[in-house]
């Protein structure tokens, strides 16, 4: 009798999860062609990682009939998923390879560090606000982004002992760029970070280094949440 019940509540309510998912689905490729393709994003590894990882699961509950607008969406603790088209002009800008090793720095949601766990070898993360970095963590987890280690820490100091690192990406406003992340960016690597004044408009910049000299280029404007450091 239990087992009979099993399959009928599986034949009232498997119909609604497939409907769900295909939707989210179709979302996601309207997203992909309309805000992001249409745009200038022309990476193939960028693009693929687009229409394959479920934004939906990185939002919170409620958010998720917005996951695939071309919009940031908060998720708690002050902080936000950045806008789709950010994520992805910002993966293309460091050039990824399936080889890299990539530093990010602001895990957030975890949807960034999901779109470079699709394209490159591994992906190092870190998050300063704890609760943050335990849900995205468990997040990655779930979707099996075996590639991806987190860490809750300062990211201003970046993650020496895994260094060098083939690029870096920073989400959040810094009013210049850390040191310590140039020292363990690799010669030839590409960094992508927004510096400016925080809830201000802030430049976006492309710092590239080669033979131990950076050179930085102002890729365009945007609004990011601030760096946040520890105050010990």
């Amino acid at each position: 009798m239990k087992m009979n019940r099993l399959f009928i509540l599986l034949f009232l309510f498997l119909p609604l999860f497939l409907t769900s998912q295909n939707d989210y689905q179709g979302a996601r490729e309207k997203m992909l062609i309309n805000d992001i393709k249409s745009r200038g994003v022309k990476d193939k590894l960028t693009l693929q990682a687009i229409s394959t990882v479920p934004r939906h699961l990185f939002v919170p509950q409620e958010l998720r009939s917005q996951a695939y607008r071309d919009g940031p969406l908060p998720i708690g603790y002050g902080q936000t998923i950045s806008q789709p088209y950010i994520v992805a002009f910002m993966t293309e800008a460091i050039q990824p390879k399936p080889e890299f090793k990539v530093l990010e720095i602001g895990t957030g949601s975890g949807y960034q560090a999901a779109i470079l766990g699709q394209i490159v070898d591994s992906v190092y993360t870190i998050e300063i606000i704890d609760e943050l970095h335990q849900r995205s963590k468990k997040q990655l987890q779930d979707l099996a982004y075996h590639n991806v280690i987190t860490k809750s820490a300062d990211g201003y100091f970046g993650w020496e002992a895994k260094g060098p690192f083939d690029a870096i990406i920073v989400t959040a406003a810094a009013e210049f760029v850390p040191p310590p992340l140039i020292a363990q960016l690799k010669d030839g690597g590409r960094m992508i970070i927004p510096v400016g004044t925080p809830f201000s408009t802030q430049q976006l910049l492309l710092v590239t280094k080669s033979k131990g000299k950076t050179k930085t280029k102002n890729l365009m404007f945007v609004r990011f949440v601030p760096f946040t450091r520890t105050t010990d």
